[in-house]
């Protein structure tokens, strides 16, 4: 008799799976095959792919709180951002397509909470109201994700290196008539490590601009001085 399925187990697989086939490879039928079982029996765990998308996000993020400590509470926002945004990259690098898995899906629990309300909290009291600490958060999470697909696009795992972005080739094919666009062949496809920290160090820089204007334009006017009244 075979052994009845459980959920962590088609989970395990289907990560397993990720890393040799990609996102596009990656199908229930396949995952049934490995495990040795009828499609239909997935259903059971899952109702779709994109169902068991969003439980592989989970567990990326649960596999990442698990291993990471969490920032003090006196953390600043600056170093919890950073921190934060630098935790989920190497999470998503760890799987081939795993910024594509992540993008769009939905968490299937809570367990990311404490984490996030850490987050949200360090912004709060360093001033921000609670709008503008999600849209802080949201815009450097938006530019980790984004950025960890177009590195994985280049870079499908770590030592990998897809065909068709070869700097030097790309700069030829452009040709010299556009020289600026050829040149940047090397800038767009090369030093991820470099140009990550770079980026998100655009996007703190951003966030504190923003808050020192916002928090200027709230700020009440000045009192005028007293007349003088000695004359």
């Amino acid at each position: 008799m075979a052994q009845k399925l459980d959920r962590a187990q088609v989970v395990d697989t289907a990560l397993r799976l990720l890393d040799e086939v990609g996102l596009e490879g990656l199908t229930l039928r396949r995952i049934a095959a490995e495990l040795d079982c009828k499609a239909p029996a997935l259903y059971w765990h899952f109702a779709n792919k994109q169902a068991l998308l969003d439980e592989l996000a989970t567990e990326m993020i649960r596999r990442m709180i698990a291993g990471s400590e969490p920032p003090t509470a006196d953390t600043p926002w600056q170093r919890q951002l950073a921190l934060t945004c630098r935790t989920l990259r190497r999470t998503l690098l760890g799987h081939r397509d795993g910024a594509k898995v992540f993008s769009g899906t939905r968490l299937t629990d809570t367990g990311h909470t404490d984490r996030f309300e850490g987050q949200l909290g360090s912004f709060v009291r360093a001033g921000f109201t609670l709008p503008e600490a999600v849209e802080a958060y949201f815009t450097a999470y938006s530019f980790t994700v984004g950025f960890v697909i177009e590195e994985q696009a280049v870079h499908p795992l770590p030592g990998e290196r897809a065909p068709g972005y070869d700097p030097a080739e790309r700069a030829e094919r452009i040709g010299p008539e556009r020289p600026l666009t050829a040149a940047a062949s090397t800038d767009l496809f090369t030093d991820y490590e470099r140009r990550f920290e770079r980026g998100l160090a655009i996007v703190t820089a951003g966030i504190e601009a923003l808050h020192a204007e916002a928090s200027h334009a709230e700020a009440p006017p000045a009192e005028a001085p007293p007349a003088d009244r000695t004359r």
